[in-house]
């Protein structure tokens, strides 16, 4: 999956550039976000015989019946997110680590975890290589991080049949939960904000397409 060489060169940052005007035409206006799906190489996450995919504003298989997302489905969920500088962020989903990545060059904190053991162990190793250092953990991500706890953002990059209670638990008043909830083929972009310990708001979005939320607040195993 991943690049065996890390190269970053003229043409790679000109299909970057030509992508970020993509995600911007559709309607991504955070600056901040722009400029981090900009700097991280995404063709890192290729191997350099699927080059031309990289840049391509779509999901691509990664394995383990998962997809590195759509860099505006990334762009969109970031967005969302309203990140500022120095916030822990739980990622729910590591995948790839492209979107830990794009957060992490928005300068957050960022623990994320990951269900399929093999997806954890291989993104682990690489992106510290990439220059991206998060804490990385296995497990079920449905149920939250409670020891990390609580976060200033809680991000979720696969389908949920409804919002798990535990991740609402763990996030601190004034944060930000993204999530998309649905069934199995399409979900609804959902941002809850904590108003309250007892009180939140919740707004939808657009559809869009994950893959399955695995766990005991997800889809099972």
């Amino acid at each position: 999956m991943f690049a065996a060489v890390f190269e970053d060169n003229y043409r790679t940052k000109g299909l970057r550039r030509n992508l970020v005007k993509q995600i911007e035409n559709k309607g991504i206006r955070d600056a901040r976000v722009l400029d981090a799906i900009n700097n991280v190489p995404r063709h890192y996450f290729f191997d350099q015989a699927l080059l031309e995919h990289a840049y391509q504003d779509k999901a691509f298989p990664i394995g383990e019946g998962q997809t590195i997302s759509q860099p505006y489905t990334v762009a969109f969920q970031s967005e969302l997110l309203e990140v500022e500088p120095g916030n822990k962020i739980l990622e729910i989903g590591t995948g790839s680590g492209y979107q830990a990545c794009i957060l992490l060059e928005m300068g957050a904190k960022v623990i994320t975890i990951e269900y399929q053991k093999k997806l954890y162990e291989q993104t682990r190793k690489v992106l510290p290589k990439m220059g991206y250092h998060a804490t990385f953990l296995q497990g079920d991500g449905s149920q939250g991080v409670p020891r990390h706890a609580p976060f200033d953002r809680i991000i979720v990059t696969a389908g949920a049949p409804v919002v798990p209670k535990p991740l609402i638990e763990q996030l601190k008043v004034g944060g930000i939960l993204v999530i998309p909830v649905g069934d199995n083929e399409r979900q609804k972009m959902v941002k809850v904000k904590k108003i309250e310990e007892n009180k939140i708001a919740k707004k939808e979005y657009d559809l869009f397409s994950f893959v399955p939320l695995k766990g005991k607040h997800g889809w099972g195993n």
